[in-house]
């Protein structure tokens, strides 16, 4: 039966062209974009799980930053230790130098004077970002970012430590000279034509302390570069696979989407070449009035 009035396959060839159409949008959206789920309505469990995901590896990335920063503060640190070991070094070797019944002891106290000085001017120097470790003060531990980690309860950032109060080479530094700190007897150092032998062996007792202490200080500092290197190169790791683990869930498969273009783009043709033979169908009833 044919019907002017209702026409069930232009009907129902629109339905399959509206059909059509609709995978075809999506699959273009699909190609255009690279996401197979670029929002909640695609797939809620995929886009929930690609949303949290993302926020963490942006705060991954923060927190990268932040292990630079810290990285500088310590690097900062580390070179003043060695430098300070050095000038205490030669501290040391114009001591030895003073054993000599023969050499001028004030005239090696000047040289030494000169590198207490240096002491005090390294140290006051080693500041990045306004903080410095090797001048205590107000301090007692230096802090740097090291990590970002998911708990149960949220979000949390990890911190390591620095012992300033106990590894600082000065207490304070006032009108340029350092006082107390793992340096504090270092700079007392004060040699005379009067000094003794025995004087200079608790000189020289004194700089072998505080050389002991530097080095302790330094292979902290080292530990701790040591950490924030391992996090760091840890941090590129995990924000890759947590960037691969996200495009598991949402990329599209370019070569499928594109295969799915090509087949949607022919069938959407053949829809239209359908409901165009659908809508002539009525016409032919025409041909039962001629005469």
């Amino acid at each position: 039966m044919t019907s002017i009035l209702t026409n069930v396959a232009a009907n129902s060839a629109l339905q399959t062209l509206r059909s059509i159409n609709d995978n075809l949008e999506q699959a273009q959206n699909r190609v255009s974009s690279g996401y197979r789920v670029s929002e909640a309505a695609d797939n809620v469990a995929y886009w929930s799980i690609s949303t949290t995901m993302n926020s963490d590896n942006k705060a991954l990335m923060a927190a990268s930053d932040a292990l630079g920063v810290g990285a500088a503060k310590v690097d900062t640190a580390y070179s003043t230790m060695e430098s300070a070991i050095n000038v205490v070094d030669e501290i040391k070797a114009k001591l030895v130098t003073a054993n000599e019944d023969s050499t001028d002891k004030e005239q090696i106290q000047l040289e030494i004077t000169k590198l207490q000085e240096q002491l005090s001017s390294i140290a006051q120097g080693a500041s990045f970002s306004g903080e410095n470790w090797m001048v205590a003060g107000d301090q007692t531990i230096g802090t740097v970012v090291d990590g970002f980690i998911r708990t149960e309860d949220g979000v949390a950032v990890t911190t390591a430590s620095y012992d300033i109060a106990s590894n600082a080479l000065f207490d304070t530094i006032d009108d340029g000279v350092g006082t107390g700190g793992l340096l504090g007897d270092v700079m007392d150092i004060a040699l005379t034509a009067a000094t003794t032998d025995d004087e200079l062996d608790d000189y020289l007792t004194v700089v072998e302390t505080a050389l002991s202490s530097l080095t302790d200080a330094g292979a902290a500092l080292g530990a701790l570069t040591t950490r924030i290197d391992l996090q760091t190169a840890y941090a590129a790791t995990l924000s890759d696979a947590i960037e691969e683990g996200v495009s598991r869930l949402v990329d599209a498969d370019m070569e499928e989407e594109s295969a799915k273009l090509s087949a949607l783009q022919t069938q959407q043709q053949l829809a239209i070449q359908s409901l165009s033979i659908a809508n002539s169908s009525a016409e032919n009833i025409l041909s039962l009035f001629q005469q």
